[in-house]
């Protein structure tokens, strides 16, 4: 297998029904736990609340996938997922994930980008304190396995 094209070559766009077996695969290899269903999958992409994005170096090479979601009279959207292929991570595919999320909040009017991650995800932190956002609060057992996360935010110009 080649490696991942270098990000350059990488496309962001706006998920498909087509993608959802893709979608499934990564979100299983990625999460032990709070993994969502194809039917969640499903549902958000149909959905008016939800953005799911994926990244590909053409149109069947996925490399990672990013859910947006938006609430009704509010001004902060919440990045709820972010995953990458094993074999894509350290090669910017995150941040240009992250860079779409925010770009779909924008659009929405949203004011600011939140999200949560575990706090023994080092290098989900690191993306996202390289990439401005700033940690806002501890959140004690959040995950279904009982691991503290913390909530960061970004806000967005």
């Amino acid at each position: 297998m080649h490696p991942p094209p270098a990000t350059a070559n990488v496309r962001v766009r706006r998920a498909e029904i087509s993608d959802l077996d893709d979608l499934v695969a990564l979100e299983d290899r990625t999460f032990d736990s709070d993994r969502m269903s194809r039917a969640q999958y499903r549902r958000h992409l149909d959905s008016t609340s939800a953005r799911v994005l994926v990244a590909s170096a053409n149109h069947r090479q996925f490399l990672g996938t990013a859910v947006v979601f938006f609430r009704q009279r509010s001004s902060v959207a919440r990045l709820y997922s972010l995953a990458t292929r094993p074999e894509a991570r350290g090669k910017g595919i995150g941040t240009v994930l992250v860079e779409a999320a925010e770009v779909a909040a924008r659009q929405r009017r949203c004011r600011a980008l939140r999200l949560e991650v575990r706090t023994d995800n080092h290098h989900a932190i690191g993306l996202y304190e390289r990439g401005g956002y700033l940690r806002i609060g501890f959140l004690e057992s959040y995950y279904e396995d009982g691991a503290d996360g913390w909530r960061y935010e970004k806000v967005l110009r």
